[in-house]
């Protein structure tokens, strides 16, 4: 059985190269993406298992990119993971109202992103 593809999307890099290192040494394929525009493009020509998606990025902003992923009979089934630093309970609401499967707030444990990733991946 292959490694399941996992999409990260933030635009700051160190975050995006801690969540690949914790990712990759548990055994899964990661591509990363650095705006919402970007991260778009590559679920829909990738089709990974799962996405982790900041917020506050440039051009569209997670809640738009999470929208149009689950809007979309393509990509509807791609589990979505909100990674970001806004933490209020609005922003979570909203994160549910546009499709979002599971909500981690900044600063986060690499190890519990890596056990909500084997929970959610089976």
């Amino acid at each position: 059985m292959s490694a399941k593809k996992i999409l990260v999307v933030d635009d700051e890099m160190h975050i995006v190269r801690i969540v690949k290192y914790k990712l990759e040494t548990a055994g899964y394929h990661v591509i990363s993406a650095l705006n919402g525009t970007e991260a778009l493009k590559m679920a829909r020509e990738e089709k990974p298992d799962l996405i982790f998606l900041d917020i506050m990025m440039p051009g569209l902003n997670g809640y738009e990119v999470c929208s149009q992923l689950k809007n979309s009979p393509e990509t509807r089934n791609i589990i979505i993971i909100m990674l970001t630093a806004k933490g209020q309970e609005s922003d979570k609401i909203k994160g549910l109202e546009v499709g979002v499967d599971e909500y981690i707030t900044k600063p986060f444990s690499p190890q519990d992103l890596l056990d909500r990733t084997r929970d959610l991946l089976g």
